[in-house]
């Protein structure tokens, strides 16, 4: 069981695994790109994610250019994501919409973001968080996995994650805790094959326990 106090600690350790630019690098707190390129990262892999970022803003950055691009351009830039056809006209209609209903500036509150076209309480509060910088808790599949695994929920879906992660977690470490679990995701307790011999949590962790244990016997 996680206590109130394990929780500091957790945070505490991540901490100390976190160095230079966040895994949104160089857009940060930019809500328009940082909108895209959330909608870009579903369902592929980081590094993907980052070359289309790359190449769909070196041409189109703003919700004007993108809404009035070609959707055959935009399917071509934002390729190396996957599931192109469909996230290129996801985001020219999103693009349209902030562009319409919004004077194009990209919402700054979870109602307005959630009534865009495809975009979920996950892509929503990562707006809210590493653009506007207020306190939500992004729930992706390393904080889906990652808090199951620690023991701090026991939750089959990010949504219920969302819900009871806000519940058990001090609001003073919303606006850090996907950052830092994002990064312990990609760097040690990967879904395959974790690190967990080398793993700062391994001693409070569920998961790092049981698999020691396993080895120990």
């Amino acid at each position: 069981m996680i206590f109130m106090k394990d929780i500091d600690r957790i945070v505490q350790l991540l901490r100390k695994e976190i160095s230079g630019q966040t895994h949104l690098g160089s857009i940060r707190r930019d809500p328009f790109k940082i909108l895209i390129a959330t909608i870009l990262s579903a369902r592929t892999k980081d590094e993907n994610t980052d070359k289309a970022v790359k190449q769909l803003f070196e041409k189109y950055s703003t919700p004007d250019a993108i809404a009035n691009a070609q959707i055959s351009e935009l399917e071509k830039l934002v390729k190396p994501a996957g599931f192109y056809k469909i996230k290129a006209r996801r985001i020219r209609e999103v693009s349209e919409r902030i562009l319409k209903d919004f004077g194009e500036k990209t919402p700054d509150n979870i109602d307005d973001l959630l009534s865009l076209p495809g975009v979920g309480r996950k892509t929503a509060n990562c707006v809210l968080v590493y653009a506007y910088r207020q306190p939500a808790i992004p729930v992706d599949v390393h904080v889906h996995r990652i808090s199951n695994r620690i023991g701090l929920v026991e939750t089959k879906t990010p949504e219920k994650t969302e819900t009871a992660l806000s519940k058990i977690i001090p609001k003073k470490y919303w606006i850090e805790i996907n950052e830092l679990m994002v990064r312990h995701g990609q760097g040690k307790c990967r879904p395959r094959n974790p690190k967990c011999g080398l793993c700062s949590l391994n001693k409070i962790c569920d998961f790092g326990k049981k698999r020691q244990q396993s080895i120990n016997t």
